[in-house]
């Protein structure tokens, strides 16, 4: 086991870690949690021998393979694949030693030949040990798996982005056999469907990990013990996430930490969940929606800990719709000035209050549709069409590199917002955690989080009536997550967000728009259903691949196991016969009611879509038709109003009929 006794941390004159104990048990996987620059990456420099501490013991078992992710990549023409199955390097030795051998043994005659030929057959045996001929089988896995192209292995690394390159050095931590498994924020460059193979991949590693994230859903999923920094020590808590979140919150309640101001937050909280309760409008997302609001209070006394409080101003108007998409295409253009299209036929609209989730595989044009409806890329096709009075703010990818690394956040601040007082401005600022002294600190030396939150403010002091966020809460820690999760839940105008933080999607969005297949479209379902339909696509791809086999060969996705019996088709057919004749009687009167629901609802969203038609027309929105513009929209929420309650009925009568067919 790893044992840490008065183990002394420090960084320069600050105390990261003070006669600090802990003990992480053999297969454990171990997330660390605390703020940044606790001492959690500084912790893993000493696991791998890269510091030394400044009092106390760190024991590791003697012969354990540490294996860990490089957070800078060097420069090289190697293939993929060779670079990830470098990361294995025991066997890299191991076949430099054999070629090596193979050279001298075909240019000499002398003596040693018999001695050499003995230890190429020991290597032999000991590549074979080491899996030598499943090395490249092993890395195409990984690198299937995160996302990588069969085109794209064998292309060298430094023709990837840097985020790809971060992909790669995973991928070559993965490959390397280890006993121990160091990960920093190994999340932070995946999109979803990545995240989710990862977390299977690590469920089935038999060594330790020791992880390091800020994304609570993933830790909840991975981490079987929580060791937070807090205050200097090393608490121990048991269970993920979620259960260290229960646990915490309790502590600080029974010590009484600023009880009155956590009895605010939770009622302000509390206001938040029954707000959305009623809001909304299909019963599957409200029910995710409830279920991570809940959350939200449990974390109360952490927030107030935190002392971060992000507040979004809500806008001053909502012109509605904000933004109409009519076959638009959204690309680039290329060297010679020629439109690129990646995404084509967009016909989509951006209403006053909505709350939507971008979903799709990495490389699908989410970003570039981001850009698009932000005004940073043009249309290169159709139209965007923005109503007046359209205020965007836009969070993208590369916020960080527009910050002034010479000046201070008071300083940023105040170049918006020349005439407004340095003290309503140190105010806002406190908000975001740029308290006190703070505030006067130039950025250069700051934090990725520090910096990402300093970005936010920036934007959202313009009170814009839409947010265009593009992985907003990349770089920062789990307070910062979730003051940012709890801002974006009250904030009052409307918001497009792409991010790969599934706890910020369920509190945050209320319906999804998917990115696929050239196109984007309305995804009709919540991060479970996509989930499934990533899990169907890639099987379906699988299938595509594997192609037809021949008759005496087995088909791990098909085929069942050899032992099993084939079961009697006729009897099979019989029972289903009679399965389905008791169904269809039970079904009868459900079925009546959901018919006369589907006919009410389709005459109201035919109704509904021909006043969404009305209302995109600009001619709609002059003096001379003021009274039909107050009646259409006034129709329109009642009819918006009537869908909502229609969709609900719609899908509680499915639920009764899905539990009927279950029986």
């Amino acid at each position: 086991m790893i044992r840490a006794s008065a183990l002394t941390l420090r960084r320069g004159t600050k105390v990261l870690l003070d006669q600090a104990d802990f003990v992480v048990h053999p297969g454990e996987r171990v997330g660390f949690v605390g703020k940044n620059g606790a001492g959690k990456s500084t912790l893993f420099a000493l696991l791998q021998h890269e510091i030394d501490a400044d009092a106390g013991n760190l024991d590791i078992p003697a012969g354990w393979r540490i294996a860990s992710v490089q957070q800078e990549i060097a420069s090289t023409h190697d293939a993929a694949r060779e670079f990830v199955i470098d990361g294995d390097v025991h066997l890299r030795r191991l076949q430099a030693e054999r070629a090596a051998l193979g050279d001298h043994l075909a240019a000499s005659a002398d003596d040693s030949t018999d001695r050499h030929g003995v230890r190429v057959a020991e290597l032999e045996a000991e590549l074979i040990e080491a899996g030598a001929w499943s090395a490249a089988s092993r890395a195409e896995q990984l690198l299937a798996g995160l996302g990588f192209t069969p085109d794209q292995w064998a292309r060298p690394v430094d023709s990837f982005s840097g985020g790809w390159r971060m992909r790669l050095a995973l991928a070559r931590a993965l490959m390397a056999p280890s006993e121990l498994l160091l990960l920093d924020e190994p999340t932070n460059h995946l999109d979803l469907d990545a995240m989710l193979w990862l977390e299977r991949w690590l469920a089935a590693y038999q060594g330790t990990v020791l992880l390091i994230s800020h994304d609570t859903e993933f830790l909840d999923s991975v981490a079987q013990t929580i060791l937070h920094f807090d205050q200097g020590k090393l608490v121990r808590y048991r269970g993920g996430y979620q259960d260290f979140v229960v646990a915490r919150a309790e502590r600080l309640r029974q010590s009484n930490i600023a009880w009155e101001r956590q009895t605010r937050e939770s009622a302000r909280l509390q206001s938040f969940i029954d707000r959305f309760k009623a809001k909304a409008s299909k019963a599957k997302q409200a029910q995710s929606r409830v279920k991570a609001l809940a959350r939200m209070e449990l974390l109360a006394p952490i927030h107030v800990e935190s002392g971060i409080d992000i507040r979004i101003p809500s806008p001053d108007n909502m012109p509605d719709p904000l933004l109409v998409l009519e076959d638009m295409q959204a690309g680039y253009l290329n060297d010679h000035g020629d439109a690129v299209p990646i995404l084509r036929n967009i016909n989509l609209m951006v209403r006053g209050g909505d709350r939507i989730g971008i979903l799709g595989v990495n490389g699908a044009g989410k970003s570039t549709l981001v850009k698009t409806l932000a005004g940073q890329l043009p249309a290169i096709g159709g139209e965007r069409r923005a109503s007046r009075g359209l205020e965007i703010g836009y969070f993208a990818q590369h916020q960080l590199d527009m910050l002034d690394p010479d000046a201070t956040p008071l300083q940023h601040l105040a170049r918006l917002a020349p005439n407004t007082r340095e003290q309503e401005l140190r105010n806002y600022l406190g908000g975001f955690g740029f308290g006190g002294e703070r505030v006067t600190d130039v950025i250069a030396p700051m934090s990725g989080g520090e910096k990402a939150r300093l970005a936010l403010a920036l934007i959202v002091w313009q009170k814009p009536n839409l947010l265009l966020l593009d992985e907003p809460s990349n770089h920062l820690d789990v307070e910062t997550r979730e003051a940012l999760t709890t801002a974006l839940a009250e904030f009052g105008g409307s918001m497009l967000l792409v991010s790969h933080d599934r706890h910020l999607l369920r509190t945050t969005v209320d319906s999804f728009w998917i990115v696929a297949d050239g196109t984007v479209l309305p995804f009709d379902g919540d991060l479970e259903d996509y989930r499934d339909w990533l899990t169907d696509r890639q099987q379906a791809a699988r299938r595509r691949d594997d192609g037809p086999r021949s008759p005496g060969e087995s088909n791990p996705v098909t085929d069942a196991d050899s032992g099993t019996a084939p079961p009697d088709r006729k009897q099979q057919k019989r029972d289903e016969a009679q399965q389905r004749q008791r169904l269809a009687a039970l079904r009868k009167p459900l079925q009546a009611r959901v018919d006369k629901v589907e006919a009410e609802l389709a005459r109201v969203q035919q109704e509904l879509q021909a006043l969404d038609h009305l209302i995109a027309n600009p001619d709609l929105y002059t003096d001379a038709r003021r009274d039909e513009r107050v009646a259409t929209l006034a129709r329109h929420g009642e009819l918006a109003k009537r869908s909502g309650e229609l969709e609900e009925a719609w899908l509680e009568l499915h639920t009764e009929l899905e539990q009927l067919e279950s029986v």
